[in-house]
């Protein structure tokens, strides 16, 4: 039988990849699902008839696409470092982990719809009321298996207990603040976007903006909640360099939003594109953490194969340049 079990890469390349690929995935999931967060709890004037609402709302669907194709690459490269964690806690929760594929499709139909067809108000609000509740779904299925695949012992007892594929992770205690964390953070990237896409429209830049503060303010305390639910894991925690990552990205927020209340995008930007990518990277550091006695990927076998590895760059670029052009003709000058 062929031994599958090895690293196909070195192990920084892997986790640069993933580190890179899920930062752009959750720009992007991030854009949609804030940004419908925003589009519905938001108070535009006349919202539904509302031209910055509905030029959002058509940019939904390209936003849903760029979502999906750079959410398959993070979550090749996390299976290909953690592939029995992955694999088992995803077996557990098999029948709400393929529904993930079902509920997708569902959220991309009712945005297309609304994007295509001029709707009733209350049509365009239950049409996005159905995406979003679609994503949630994603999002907290997304958590529970992740989550679980950090605890072996207990997947370990959830699967002698049964296997049919139904159990959500149970100790919710442990994922349900991370989880508010990733929403209350995507209502404030979706507040900036909405700012960012309405800056010269002083309503829509307004409501954007209060959702930015607002959301912050959540998403730090979401966040504190997480982290001294740690547990064991918070010595180590204090220990490593990711909690300079987060002291880094909490100064760096709050400078974000002081130069989006400027309008002074370009600094804001590159502030809160440096504070997500020390998140990312600190979740990175708490699932090492979690593993500790388990499993150390470091300790894997490096049997290199490049050709795979070259092929997904090439197509990588090709992806990433096309959605560079997309946006360059989307908010380029117009006639």
């Amino acid at each position: 039988m062929p031994d599958s079990n090895f690293l196909s890469a070195p192990l920084w390349l892997i986790e640069v990849l993933h580190i890179v690929t899920l930062s752009l995935h959750l720009i992007a999931m991030n854009f949609l699902f804030g940004g419908i967060m925003v589009l519905l709890f938001g108070q535009f004037e006349d919202k539904w008839n509302n031209p910055f609402v509905q030029k959002y709302i058509k940019m939904l669907p390209n936003a849903m696409a760029m979502t999906v194709s750079f959410g398959v690459a993070p979550l090749l490269f996390v299976q290909l470092t953690y592939p029995r964690q992955i694999y088992s806690a995803s077996i557990i929760s098999g029948w709400y982990w393929l529904m993930i594929f079902v509920v997708v499709m569902i959220a991309y139909y009712f945005l297309y719809a609304l994007s295509f067809n001029k709707q009733t108000p209350t049509k365009q609000k239950i049409y996005l009321s159905i995406a979003f509740a679609c994503l949630l779904y994603v999002s907290f299925i997304y958590s529970s298996v992740f989550s679980l695949a950090e605890k072996p012992d207990l997947y370990k007892l959830l699967y002698a207990e049964g296997q049919g594929g139904t159990i959500i992770n149970p100790e919710i205690g442990s994922y349900l603040f991370r989880w508010l964390h990733m929403l209350t953070g995507a209502m404030t990237v979706g507040g900036f976007c909405i700012a960012f896409v309405g800056r010269k429209n002083e309503k829509a830049f307004k409501v954007g903006k209060d959702f930015y503060l607002w959301g912050m303010v959540a998403a730090m305390a979401t966040g504190f909640a997480y982290m001294m639910g740690l547990g064991p894991l918070m010595k180590p925690f204090m220990k490593s360099p990711a909690i300079w990552l987060v002291t880094i990205s909490f100064v760096l927020s709050l400078g974000s939003l002081h130069f989006l209340f400027k309008k002074k995008f370009a600094i804001a930007t590159t502030m809160l594109s440096v504070s997500f990518i020390a998140m990312i990277y600190t979740r990175h550091v708490l699932r090492k953490l979690s593993l500790v006695g388990f499993y150390d990927p470091s300790e894997m076998t490096v049997n290199a194969q490049w050709s795979p590895f070259v092929i997904f760059l090439i197509f990588f670029v090709l992806m990433v340049g096309t959605v560079w052009y997309m946006l360059k003709l989307y908010f380029g000058k117009q006639e």
